[in-house]
């Protein structure tokens, strides 16, 4: 029995499940494939021993990670892939002295943390981007090759943090519009550091280009690119060329400290928001103490900047809570250490940074904060004494503008927004709003108390009024009894009078009739 009871239950599970089977006849599963990570080594345990030999088999979205060695290869990216080194010193990529080293020949690749050197010469390069839209370059060493990072006819890419040196031009562009070039290192024996031919909308900020053979930024024939937070020193001839029509460029906040600083055909414009460049051979005054030339630096007559920076321009970013914060600084001191901290006890938000300068002149920082990172009040210290700074009036409401002073010798600054001051002067403020609305109080109650005296004087005089009124009324009254008393008086008599007359009247005709009747009887009788 018990042995039957077991080959039911047993029956009726493999039952149920193969009416679950069914059930799932016709719903579709479906799994999303996953990235892949391969890995490349010349000489160890790993996936492959060339990079292409990676690429070849890799599919879109994967990662190919490449360990240090040095790769003779020309590499050719034809996939939506991201290709990784272990070392950007010491992953190395060598052309060879022939060919591009890296092409790349589909969007939305990245390279980072590789040294790539040794290209043919014209017309190859350390990486080609022909035509392609989204790559992201960082991080990379780029060297001895004919053009260092080339774009043609390629848009919206990101070249960030790379180093080049020793090219013929750092980075080159033909045709190729909105694209970012930021943070980039572009010194030391490129001929060009960067080079436009024909292309326009491009941003190039935050680059140091320097020590270059020819010049700094060189635009031919490309119009309405951004130029700023640059730092373009040290080229061998000029800083900045704009040739063959290039206009309606925007350059600003850029260091401009070259052999020449610009040689241009064009009209563009060099200020923004109230800030031009730093010119190392202005020599304008700056007598209201804003850190900015009070008169224009002329290139020539169709291109002045009008807001001349006084000291070159440094810009520092950092994190905050998954945000990024920019704070600039105008100085004709050397700033460094640049450092944004919290007090652990206190909770005050700390900007602080080293300057350096000559002795026995006067030096100045003019300190953009943002306004969301730091609010006011703001101390200012020079080492441990406070200076009190010009809170400036800018364009860009969204920072707070500190310009102060010191004598020029090493010191550190520190600004410093209290949050216990600012909690103080909130408590100030608010201190200050409710005396204000007590003095419009009592403003008021002395307008009521004015109107009230003057309301009480005229009701007294109407008092006054009403009683010399009342007074004249009873005097009328009296007047006006004692005349209807003669006027009854009178009507009594006439009344009196008309009686006597009427009843007189009566009476003598009544006599009269009398004889008139008699004296006709008598005629009668006679007759």
């Amino acid at each position: 029995m018990v042995i039957k009871l077991k080959k039911a239950v047993l029956a009726s599970f493999v039952i149920l499940c193969l009416l679950f089977i069914l059930s799932l006849r016709d719903y579709k599963i479906s799994v999303e494939a996953s990235s892949t990570t391969w890995t490349v080594d010349d000489d160890g345990p790993a996936n492959f021993r060339t990079i292409q030999d990676a690429i070849n088999n890799a599919t879109s979205g994967d990662t190919i990670f490449v360990h240090m060695g040095t790769y003779w290869e020309h590499i050719i990216v034809n996939k939506s892939i991201a290709l990784v080194g272990e070392s950007r010193d010491y992953t190395v990529i060598d052309g060879n002295g022939t060919g591009n080293v890296i092409s790349i020949k589909a969007d939305t690749v990245s390279v980072e943390g590789f040294t790539i050197k040794k290209s043919g010469i014209y017309p190859y390069s350390g990486i080609c981007i022909e035509p392609h839209i989204g790559n992201f370059i960082s991080n990379n060493k780029i060297i001895d090759n004919y053009e260092g990072i080339s774009l043609y006819y390629s848009s919206n890419n990101v070249i960030s943090a790379n180093i080049l040196s020793n090219n013929y031009d750092g980075i080159y562009l033909h045709a190729s519009s909105n694209n970012v070039f930021s943070g980039n290192t572009i010194s030391s024996n490129n001929y060009g550091g960067i080079s436009l031919y024909a292309s326009s909308n491009n941003v190039f900020s935050g680059n140091t280009i320097s020590s270059n053979n020819y010049g700094g930024i060189s635009l031919y024939a490309s119009s309405n690119n951004v130029v700023s937070s640059n730092n373009v020193v040290s080229n061998s001839y000029y800083g900045i060329i704009l040739a063959l029509l290039s206009t309606n460029n925007t350059i600003y906040l850029n260091n401009f400290n070259n052999t020449a600083q610009v040689l241009t055909d064009s009209t563009n414009v060099w200020t923004y928001g109230g800030e031009g460049n730093y010119w190392s051979d202005y020599k304008g005054q700056d007598l209201n103490e804003d850190g900015i030339g009070d008169n224009p630096y002329v290139i020539d007559e169709n291109n002045q900047d009008i807001h001349p920076l006084m000291g070159m321009f440094s810009c520092f970013p950092f994190m905050l809570e998954r945000e990024t914060y920019y704070v600039t600084i105008i100085s004709n001191s050397t700033i460094s250490d640049f450092r944004f901290e919290i007090g652990n006890e206190t909770g005050n938000k700390i900007i602080r940074f080293n300057t350096a300068g000559k002795y026995g002149s006067v030096g100045f920082s003019r300190v953009m904060i943002p306004i969301e990172l730091m609010k006011y009040p703001y101390i200012a210290l020079v080492d441990s004494e406070e200076v009190i700074p010009t809170l400036l009036d800018t364009p860009n409401k969204t920072y707070a503008c500190l310009y102060f002073t010191y004598s020029e010798k090493n010191h550190t600054i520190k600004i410093i927004s209290s949050k216990t001051l600012l909690l103080y002067y909130e408590m100030l403020d608010s201190y200050f709003e409710l005396q204000k609305d007590l003095y419009n109080l009592n403003e008021t109650y002395y307008d009521l108390l004015n109107s009230y005296t003057i309301l009480s004087g005229n009701y007294s005089q109407l008092q006054k009024s009403f009683g010399e009124m009342n007074a004249s009324y009873q005097q009328h009254l009296f007047y006006y009894s004692e005349q209807a008393q003669n006027t009854r008086s009178i009507m009594y008599i006439f009344a009196a009078t008309t009686g006597i007359v009427i009843i007189t009247i009566i009476y003598l005709s009544k006599s009269a009739h009398v004889s008139i009747t008699t004296k006709t009887k008598v005629i009668k009788e006679v007759k």
